[in-house]
């Protein structure tokens, strides 16, 4: 919805603050107005009144030139014409919306739900007049322009009052109860924080003082000495409320008397009061208690007083047509509160309030546990729901909705825009009743559709959505293993074990199987396992994208909950309906014994087949009938009888992994992101093989996908200079790859597409064709499953230890994996390969431990009751975290193992199917006869299964102290966000035996997988635009950006995760332009979006934390800057763990804000920190580390210490040297700043002997110094055991990366943000510090490192010393100095900058070279 309320936005700036940036940040304007595409790089500032003057006359032309060449190539989909129309509400105010005419009724419903003045309408038709007088009904699903032309101006609305029915009176009441409530407003952190600071800054403006308030040292360095006791900081207490009226509830006289509702009694009562649907009783705040009725027109007053309904209306005959019009006119309290909501609301950032339709689990809650007051309403809406589907009406048809929106047309953008946003409505609608039903089913309230089958194969319908269970496949064969080794004393081989999507069996071998029996297998096939159901939805998710017109697949999502699967999807039409055995036309439903095929069918196969590179080949059935597929034999091709070609159980899209080929490894597939990138790679050789490249082009082909999130793209394998063996190795085998892929057969080499890829291969179904073609295709998957194995991964595993892929947790671990097309299968293969790196190891591991612990957990969730669940999940976090034993003392045998043993028997006893139903529901009865399972657990037995887990599943060795060495609070958040448990926010002791209580677990909450579409057209220009910021064009970038933003906003509203990414790249834009305003104003909504849709602890919220305090610091608010900066260090602390190089680079920017603000020794604690770490983590003699070495040079810069400066220095040249050679621009600017270091020593040292002698009395005055600031004790001694510690005993790091690392988030701009940006920003006018402040904040430090520095004392008065400084000061300070002796000091420096840089200088942090030449040119 592109509209916005002009009285809204008069009425905002009658009050904003006359700071800038608090101007951006609490200013709402943009809601609705970021749709519009801006047309410069300048237009969000200048909206809030904050470019400086001579900016435009740089960025226009630019611009212009940019527009132009955008018209002349591209269709501009995000430009949206805006047309003002006036409304007229039902309380006849006047407002003015911004519409286009391709926006819809219900997007004009949607704001003036939202605008304050008409928030409490719901019931009401629109009427839009036209210029000429005529009058237009509007239907909510039309669009504007099919009703009227509002480009010619003049057009009108009007809100006319509608009749209210049953539904719609309810809904009334439910919205006016939610309008009550500030539970809806989503505060960030960063908001009250932006809002604390403009009301301290305009009350000191408002005093007249000029004096610099002391910015206070903030907590950064205990959260990660503490991380258990900063738990409780996370959360911020709930909203408080706003009381407008005691109570509204429904009245125990509801429903009407039928005579109070039918038409046929007006002759005897008044004519008006026909028609009653509802009575409410209210309390109001005065004490007065009300009884109102609820008609098809109005609320009214009604007489009722004691037990007796007396519909008449009261003496007073209060009435509206609205439940907050009536309660205004009865309670002037209610009116005065309502109001003060209304106007909290409006001062929130918009997106604040804005809901979040799929919002993730929190792992932790409140502590103390907030009191459980009485709530009749909530009582109300949780005894009214049905488990996802409402009560009155008619239950949604969720697979006509999806289809029928799929048939959209979609060949205009608008059109693309308005089928995007349908699609995803729907579907997001359909996952969220599907969490509710299986709950439901979960919790026995939903009767399956087949009682008689065994539990585990029952079946459910509700709501329209189909349920069934998926089993844990991975225990059964633990379990069958167990039983094998117990009873035949030998091993099981490898190929029984069933995998999931991070599926085990033994890498780089082909495994036969004879050992499981036809019952096992049969019943494996037939039982859906978490593996099948995984891989089924990815397939889901590949068809839809690929789009193919005229076939169709259900809604899919995948719900765990208490230990189960249940996989949800919309139901096939006809297929409740009896017999359709004969509408399968495409596939096997017995697993290739009989194969159906029909010619219409498979033309539409083909189709998608093409875009999903799969390719069409032949195959037997039993009766020896040859078949031509181009899909898995085991996919189901129907017709349902509303005639539509569906496609169903899509299990293997992808090749199967040709390094796991065990029988029991059937669903180990490789990723879709895989097979695109191998294909483009192959591409790529071709291209080079037929055109001949010129000298000094780049090579173009990647060695893997980028990683999601990653600011800048990788850098080419051409542009990155090998330095260590471990890279050679890495670019052999890729042209090796290259050469193998040049070899493969290909029908046609003008397209990547014809690279294709038989989805039969390693697979029990017999193929047809010849054998040269068999091998052939055989051969085509090998050689992709060669790739990931020895390309893919070591190149992975290289940028991780380079730092260029810098996952923070388990997550964002599992997502740069996934991006690079690797499986989760070989996770235990980077752990291996990253042992030399503490913080990759430890990740690693602790996601392999988590990962198994959840499938340990779940099996004990499924046998335990509900009355003990809260128990059960205690003990096993006591036994997963501390050192618990057994409740059942004698009997504490290996508990899984016991329970599994009883699963065996019953599976033997009658194998097949319904044995192994029996078997695995069987805890359940058993459960309530003997002792409860989970009290058998202990620490011992947990961690020994959990070791035997992890060595079947991810051929990894735990460690045997890997208790003691696991991260408790990181895999506390990853075991809890996975498993969706919620526990007490407080801080917890794990040195104790048992440091969980049955009250600590608060929750236990579904965890979902799904297929909501995603926003194509969105996503293509996001990356796009990526390509345009990589090469320094701006203005470009920016206006795709700004388009991207515009249509997701759209289609899916500002609340999902590609929105925050387009407003983190606007942010980045603006930020590289100078414009620190409007980088902070995009920046403030991806953060709001991250907390809202990723989690409050998520990494890419503490990025977005850390880059709104660069932002800040960027416009001088260094106070700001810092709360920010510190709300990071608790978010990192939580996520990644104190040990990680994350922690280090946001130590150095903390660091270089206090340095700026003359907190010299507080900026050395942080900075040796960030030392200590990298030292620790990455080795002495890594490339972080030498720019840590080199922050603390520029920081005795600052303070005046050149022969430390020069000494630290010194360690950064000798680590550039030996990692990136002599001839390194980089070691170059590092040697230049020791000569200008050692230039400003020795002239210090020369003004100093000029009549300077050492006496007793400087003595003196050094020691009282001390004593007065103590805390310069502790700094010293550290800068000297520092300056120490020499790198010649260390060793090299030979997986050290050749380029500069750039980590996921802020730490790659940090290092920019002093040398670059901020230089911009003191240009144009936006970087104002008094002068001399820093230098007369130093005089003690500067005075003892004048000490240390010459061995003379300062005179009385301090002269030489403290002018010496001042000019250090303000070169450090962006403040250049007219001394000439200065200008030779910066004479090394010429051509690099204008003045000495400060924070981590240039040289260190420089882009590539070709991005700096666009940036200069850009600049020009």
């Amino acid at each position: 919805m592109a509209g916005k309320s002009n009285k809204g936005r008069n009425r905002k700036g009658s009050h904003t603050a006359s700071n800038p940036a608090e101007q951006v940040v609490s200013s709402d304007a943009p809601t609705k107005d970021d749709k519009i595409p801006l047309e410069s790089a300048k237009i969000d500032a200048t909206a809030n009144g904050v470019v400086a003057e001579g900016e435009s006359t740089v960025d226009q032309p630019e611009v212009k030139e940019s527009e132009i060449a955008n018209s002349a190539n591209e269709p501009k989909q995000g430009d949206i014409h805006l047309y003002p129309v006036s409304v007229k509400t039902q309380s006849s105010e006047k407002l003015e919306l911004q519409l286009n005419p391709g926006d819809s009724v219900m997007d004009i419903r949607q704001f003036l739900l939202d605008a304050p003045e008409t928030c409490f309408f719901t019931c009401y038709d629109l009427l839009l007049q036209t210029k000429d007088g005529s009058t237009h009904h509007l239907e909510d699903y039309n669009e504007i322009s099919e009703v009227a032309d509002i480009t010619t101006g003049g057009c009108s609305l009007e809100m006319v009052a509608a009749l209210y029915d049953d539904r719609s009176i309810r809904a009334h009441v439910h919205r006016t109860r939610d309008l009550l409530s500030l539970s809806t407003l989503h505060a960030s952190l960063s908001t009250s924080l932006a809002m604390q600071y403009e009301n301290a800054q305009s009350k000191v403006s408002s005093a007249g003082d000029v004096v610099k308030t002391e910015v206070p040292e903030l907590d950064g360095l205990g959260f990660m000495e503490d991380v258990s006791g900063s738990l409780g900081k996370l959360l911020s207490s709930s909203t408080q409320e706003i009381k407008c009226v005691e109570s509204i509830v429904f009245s125990s006289f509801n429903p009407p008397p039928s005579y109070r509702r039918n038409i046929t009694y007006v002759a005897f009562i008044v004519s008006r009061l026909v028609g009653d649907l509802i009575y409410l009783d209210v309390v109001t705040l005065e004490g007065n208690k009300y009884c109102i009725t609820g008609t098809t027109k109005m609320f009214y007053v009604n007489s009722s007083t004691g037990t007796v309904l007396d519909p008449r209306p009261s003496k007073s005959t209060s009435e509206a047509t609205t439940l907050i019009g009536l309660l205004q006119k009865i309670s002037s309290k209610f009116k005065k509160a309502f109001r003060e909501i209304l106007e909290r609301k409006a001062n929130a950032h918009p997106f604040e309030n804005v809901q979040s339709l799929l919002p993730p689990n929190s792992w932790l809650g409140l502590y103390p546990v907030p009191d459980h007051r009485r709530d009749a309403a909530r009582a109300e809406d949780a005894l009214t729901l049905s488990y996802g589907s409402e009560l009155i009406g008619m239950q949604r048809d969720w697979n006509e909705e999806l289809q029928s929106c799929r048939e959209f047309p979609h060949t205009t953008p608008q059109e693309r825009i308005l089928r995007d946003r349908a699609l995803y409505k729907v579907t997001s609608d359909f996952v969220d009743a599907a969490i509710s039903g299986a709950v439901g089913v979960i919790s026995r309230c939903i009767p399956p559709i087949n009682p008689t089958d065994p539990e585990c194969f029952h079946m459910y319908v509700h709501n329209n959505i189909f349920f069934s269970f998926a089993v844990d496949a991975d225990l059964e064969q633990l379990s069958r293993k167990r039983a094998a080794d117990t009873d035949l004393n030998t091993s099981i081989n490898s190929s029984e074990k069933v995998s999931n999507d991070e599926s085990k069996g033994e890498p780089d071998r082909v495994v036969e199987s004879g050992q499981e029996s036809a019952e096992t297998q049969l019943a494996e096939s037939e039982q859906a396992t978490y593996a099948s159901a995984n891989n089924d939805l990815k397939g889901t998710k590949a068809y839809q994208e690929a789009d193919v017109p005229g076939l169709y697949n259900l809604a899919m999502a995948i719900i765990d909950y208490r230990g189960h699967r249940v996989v949800a999807q919309s139901v096939l039409p006809g297929i409740l309906q009896g017999d359709k055995s004969d509408s399968l036309l495409y596939g096997s439903v017995d697993n290739g014994k009989k194969i159906c095929w029909n010619e219409d069918f498979h033309s539409k196969v083909v189709e998608a087949a093409k875009r999903l590179h799969l390719k069409e080949h032949t195959v037997v059935d039993e009766s020896g009938n040859v078949f031509k597929l181009a899909a898995p034999v085991e996919c189901k091709g129907i017709v349902g009888s509303d005639d539509r070609h569906y496609l169903l159980d899509l299990m293997r899209v992808t090749p199967r992994d040709a390094n796991y080929t065990g029988a029991g490894s059937r669903f180990c597939i490789l990723r879709p992101e895989l097979i695109t990138a191998f294909c483009q790679k192959s591409e790529a050789a071709e291209k080079s093989k037929s055109e001949p490249k010129e000298e000094g082009e780049p090579q173009v082909t990647t060695d893997s996908v980028k990683v999601v999130g990653a600011e800048e793209p990788v850098k080419n394998e051409a542009n990155v200079a090998a330095t260590a063996d471990d890279s050679q190795t890495i670019e052999e085998k890729v042209e090796v790859a290259a050469q193998e892929c040049d070899s493969i057969p290909v029908e046609s080499s003008d397209s990547c597409d014809e690279l294709l890829f038989n989805p039969n291969v390693f697979t029990e179904f017999k193929l047809a064709g010849s054998q040269e073609e068999i091998a052939a295709d055989e051969e085509n998957v090998k050689k992709v499953s060669t790739y990931l194995a020895n390309v893919v991964l070591p190149k992975f595993i290289q940028d991780l230890c380079s730092l260029e892929v810098s996952p923070m947790d388990g997550q964002t671990l599992t997502e740069a994996l996934h991006a690079h097309g690797i499986n989760i299968r070989y996770i235990g293969k980077v752990a291996d390969g990253t042992k030399h790196l503490p913080h990759l190891w430890d990740l690693c591991s602790n996601e392999i431990v988590v990962r198994s612990a959840k499938h340990l957990l779940k099996d004990v969730l499924r046998d335990t009751e509900d009355h003990e669940l809260g128990p059960a999940m205690a003990h096993f976090f006591n036994c997963f975290f501390g050192s618990c034993q057994a409740f059942g003392g004698k009997h504490a045998a290996n508990n899984m193992q016991s329970r599994t043993q009883k699963k065996d028997q019953a599976g033997h006893q009658s194998p097949g199917k319904s044995s192994k139903g029996q078997a695995r529901w069987k805890g359940r009865a058993s459960a309530r006869k003997q002792q409860s399972s989970y009290m058998n657990v202990s620490s011992e037995t947990l961690w020994s299964d959990l070791k035997e887990f992890v060595k079947s599943k991810y051929q990894f060795e735990l460690p045997e102290d890997a208790r003691s060495r696991v991260k408790k609070v990181s895999v506390m958040r990853n075991f809890g966000q996975k498993v969706g448990i919620s526990i007490s926010a407080r801080k917890y002791d794990f040195n104790a035996a048992t440091p969980f209580q049955t009250s600590d677990i608060l929750n236990l909450q579904p965890v979902v997988k799904h297929s909501v579409p995603v926003c194509s057209e969105a996503k293509n220009l996001v990356e796009m635009g990526k390509v345009q910021l990589a090469e320094g064009l701006l203005s470009e970038a920016y206006t795709l950006f700004s388009e991207a933003f515009s249509i997701l906003q759209q289609v899916t509203g500002p609340m999902h995760r590609e929105v925050a990414n387009c407003c983190r790249y606007l942010a980045m834009v603006l930020y590289h332009a100078g414009d620190m305003a409007g980088a902070i104003m995009q920046q403030h909504k991806e953060l709001i979006i991250n907390e809202r849709c990723l989690g409050l602890d998520h990494p890419d919220t503490a990025h977005s934390y850390g880059n709104m305090a660069l932002f800040y610091h960027g416009l001088n608010q260094t106070e700001l800057a810092l709360r920010h900066m510190s709300r990071a260090l608790l978010l990192l602390s939580l996520s990644s763990g104190p040990d990680h190089p994350d922690v280090a680079a946001t130590f150095i920017n903390v660091a270089m804000m206090y340095q700026d603000i003359g907190k010299m020794d507080t900026a050395l604690r942080y900075l040796q920190e960030a030392l200590k770490k990298n030292e620790r983590l990455l080795g002495e003699e890594h490339i972080q580390t030498a720019v840590c070495y080199h922050a603390l040079a520029i920081a005795f810069n600052c303070m005046g210490a050149f022969k430390l400066s020069h000494q630290h220095e010194k360690k950064t040249y000798d680590i550039l040297v030996k990692q990136l050679g002599e001839e390194d621009s980089r070691t170059k600017d590092s040697q230049n700043w020791m000569k200008t270091f050692k230039m400003r020593e020795l002239q210090m040292n020369a003004q100093k002997q000029k009549g300077q002698a050492f006496n007793a009395a400087s003595t003196q005055k050094a020691i009282d110094i001390l004593k007065a600031h103590p805390d310069l004790i502790h700094a010293f001694q550290a800068v000297a055991a520092a300056g120490g510690s020499g790198s010649s005993g260390s060793s090299v790091n030979n997986s050290v990366g050749e380029n500069l690392p750039r980590g996921r988030g802020f730490d790659e701009r940090a290092a920019r943000a002093a040398a670059e940006i901020r230089k911009k920003a003191a240009a144009k006018g936006l970087l104002k510090r008094p002068h001399g402040l820093p230098a007369q904040a130093l005089p003690p430090l500067t005075q003892l490192f004048n000490l240390i520095n010459t061995g003379a004392a300062p005179d009385a008065n301090g002269s030489d010393a403290t002018g010496t400084t001042d000019v250090a000061n303000k070169e450090a300070n962006g403040h250049p100095s007219d001394d000439p002796a200065d200008a030779k000091k910066d004479q090394p420096l010429s051509g690099q900058e204008g003045e000495a840089p400060v924070g981590l200088g240039k040289g260190l942090t420089s882009l590539d070279s070709k991005k700096q030449k666009s940036k200069a040119k850009a600049a020009a």
